[in-house]
């Protein structure tokens, strides 16, 4: 029984270990879901605010190329009729600064100064020479030294008249581009190589820091682009990770304790041995029953054992006891019923050969092992004398005598195993009137070693034989102890000294080997 615990007790610690492993594996899953999620996320925001960014600005600059579009018509009218209505524009508009009108290449009208005579392409050549639309550049007329952008919508096709408009850049950015913490904290206005960060009133290169990483959109309108300067998204995301923990572990612990729940059949014992009957891992052994005075073999003793496919062999002292526990152990011996049915045709057909199986006290319920019996061993009409061998591994219950008359009745001998250990008590002999007595193997083990184990073997021998029950000693190992049990007229002797328990199927071939041996 304490093999068995054990065994349990490996199962028990296999649910725990598996369930721990899913609940870790949940666990990390559910952080690193949680860690991309946030990455992505940080990640969508950051395009998000360049891309709002961008159609801000763009609606910023279309009205202005529709006045500007508007005003094409007062090019080349005289600077003194046309200033008026450049101001009334400036006004409807606030973000332009002025507007300037380019005719001939020459800057001839300021809505600020009035009359000019500055050469267009000399001054600003981006604008004329290489078709910009768009340059950065610094005010060096109203506001020295501010920056602003110069909006140019040409009139002819060579560039050289049109209406120039100069832009308040820095109020745009300042109102259109203020980062976002934690993901944006640096935005700024691109165009034509130049730019503007928000915030700083210079027009210069920028750099992100070492810790920043770079986003960059452009508009599909106008001929400028964003860049945003921002914290690496894997380590914003990982500094969300601590406040995920809790809901992480919740959910861990919860889907390992499902786990827990949903292995306690599967990795139960009761349900491997359930599951090893329909896989056919259990197999059926015997171990022959030595005449002790001829030395003949006259039966077999039928012995489970059982192969799982995940555990490897495991030994009858564990599976036994489980399966009485889990009432399980009938199933097992329908299917050793079965198996030596089938291997009748292949075993001494005479009536002095006895087969023995092993039942349990349990089965003897409500006439089970004769329902049993008679579905399935007496179908077959074996010849050899069938054995039952009664265990258990608890106390023995009230077995319903009716059950042994019928048993004695069908000519089914009735036997005791392991007598003298566990519960196995005198008052057995008197209600279950066996026809064997078995001598359990710790009182073989003593003969020659043990003076008081020797001295309850000697008695159990004694009382056997006044009684008239014929008596088995199992444990056989040496011809020591064959040659003492012999000598004091113990009928049958099982044991290594004579074989080991071998499949069903080899048992004929040893026989044969056997019988040759003894002839010899």
């Amino acid at each position: 029984m304490l093999m068995a615990q054990q065994f349990v007790g490996q199962f028990r610690r296999k649910r725990l270990l598996i369930a721990l492993v899913i609940a870790t594996a949940v666990l990390i899953l559910t952080l690193a879901f949680r860690y991309i999620e946030e990455k992505s996320r940080i990640e969508q925001q950051a395009m998000n605010f360049a891309d709002n960014a961008i159609m801000r600005f763009d609606r910023m600059f279309s009205p202005l190329d529709v006045s500007a579009n508007n005003t094409l018509g007062l090019v080349g009218v005289s600077c003194q009729d046309v200033r008026f209505p450049l101001i009334e524009k400036i006004s409807a508009l606030q973000t332009v600064r002025a507007i300037l009108l380019i005719d001939n290449d020459t800057i001839y009208c300021s809505s600020i100064y009035g009359p000019r005579n500055i050469p267009f392409s000399e001054t600003y050549p981006e604008l004329a020479i290489y078709n910009q639309r768009m340059i950065l550049a610094t005010d060096n007329y109203l506001l020295k030294g501010s920056p602003v952008l110069l909006l140019w919508t040409p009139k002819t096709q060579d560039n050289r008249s049109g209406i120039l408009q100069v832009i308040n850049i820095e109020l745009m950015s300042n109102y259109l581009l203020e980062p976002q913490l934690p993901w944006v904290e640096r935005a700024i206005i691109n165009v034509n190589g130049e730019s503007l960060e928000y915030g700083n009133p210079l027009i210069e290169p920028t750099e992100p820091s070492e810790d920043e990483v770079s986003y960059n959109e452009a508009s599909l309108r106008y001929p400028y682009t964003l860049t945003l300067y921002g914290p690496s998204p894997t380590r914003l995301a990982l500094a969300t990770l601590p406040s995920q923990l809790p809901l992480a572990l919740l959910l861990s612990l919860l889907m390992g304790y499902i786990v827990w729940l949903a292995t306690a059949n599967r990795m139960s014992l009761s349900w491997q041995i359930s599951y090893g009957i329909t896989a056919n891992e259990f197999m059926v052994y015997c171990q022959p029953l030595i005449n002790a005075k001829t030395g003949e073999c006259d039966g077999i003793e039928l012995l489970l054992r059982w192969h799982n496919a995940r555990q490897g062999w495991i030994a009858p002292d564990v599976f036994i006891p489980l399966a009485e526990r889990q009432n399980l152990i009938a199933p097992l011996t329908r299917f050793v019923i079965n198996q030596v049915v089938a291997h009748l045709p292949e075993l001494p057909r005479c009536p002095s050969f006895h087969i023995a199986i092993n039942v349990a006290a349990s089965h003897f319920r409500n006439h089970a092992i004769l329902e049993d019996l008679q579905s399935l061993w007496w179908p077959a009409n074996p010849v050899p004398k069938l054995v039952v061998e009664l265990t258990e591994r608890d106390a023995l219950p009230v077995v319903d005598q009716s059950v042994i008359s019928q048993l004695h009745d069908i000519g089914v001998r009735l036997a005791i195993d392991d007598f003298g250990t566990g519960h196995s008590s005198l008052s057995y002999l008197k209600d279950l009137q066996p026809d064997v007595l078995k001598i359990d193997k710790i009182f073989t083990a003593a003969i020659g070693t043990d003076a008081i184990n020797a001295t309850v073997t000697d008695m159990v021998i004694s009382l056997a034989q006044r009684l008239n029950i014929s008596l088995v000693a199992e444990g056989v190992e040496t011809a020591e102890q064959a040659a003492y049990l012999s000598a004091r007229g113990v009928d049958h002797l099982q044991g290594y000294y004579y074989a080991r328990p071998m499949p069903l199927g080899d048992f004929p071939a040893w026989l044969k080997q056997h019988q040759t041996d003894i002839e010899a």
